[in-house]
């Protein structure tokens, strides 16, 4: 290539450049902002909190079996007892450590299915949430024709290094998406902290959101 053809190159290129529209965005920022978000924890508090009452329920009935058989055990090692005593009190022990092993399962099952439960209940949410998000991201990614949008609040493989290094401020439009998502909130609906720490994640195929508050735990064992 001939020096007048690389100059001519490089000036294309540069000018290209120049034309080009970027923007950055907060996805993390803009998830805890949404006040959906906010709607969405409390709903599966109050889920994750139904479970904890239902599992504590039948852990008492559990425990309640355990002390039943040791007091039964106690009472079949007391010498004064006769045969047929002894003999009653086996068959009751017998009897009352075939039900506590059948509840021993029951609780498994329950805290499996339950779990299961709260862990699509709570999938469904975000992925509901980030579906929203990005239809207005993307809707304001043609209304100012930007040609790339950097998500500010991502991090690369490893999980320590931020893929975004450095922006313009003017360049992010986090706050303009937020205005739009929450113009429709209920007077009564209290918007979100932004101090929440992020838990979690979920990949959309434009960015990846890391969702905040309880939106990002398992429910409790």
């Amino acid at each position: 290539m001939t020096i007048g053809l690389l100059v001519l190159s490089l000036g294309f290129a540069a000018q290209a450049q120049a034309q080009m529209k970027v923007g950055t965005i907060d996805m993390q920022k803009v998830f805890t902002a949404y006040y959906k978000t906010h709607d969405a924890e409390d709903k599966l508090k109050e889920a994750q909190k139904a479970y904890k009452d239902e599992l504590d329920q039948r852990m008492d009935e559990y425990k309640k079996n355990l002390d039943v058989i040791n007091k039964l055990n106690e009472e079949m090692n007391k010498p004064e007892l006769s045969g047929a005593s002894k003999d009653q009190k086996a068959q009751e022990r017998d009897s009352k450590i075939s039900e506590t092993k059948g509840l021993e399962k029951e609780i498994s099952d329950f805290r499996q299915t339950r779990e299961k439960q709260i862990q699509d209940q709570l999938k469904r949410m975000r992925d509901g949430i980030v579906e929203e998000i990005m239809k207005v991201v993307n809707d304001q990614v043609k209304a100012q024709n930007y040609d790339i949008v950097f998500d500010r609040s991502g991090f690369s493989a490893n999980n320590i290094v931020p893929v975004l290094l450095y922006s313009r401020d003017n360049y992010d439009f986090s706050d303009s998406v937020i205005s739009k998502l929450n113009s429709n909130r209920p007077a009564a609906t209290t918007p979100p902290s932004l101090s929440k720490n992020p838990a979690g994640s979920t990949n959309t195929p434009a960015t990846t959101v890391r969702p905040a508050g309880d939106l990002g735990k398992k429910p409790p064992r």
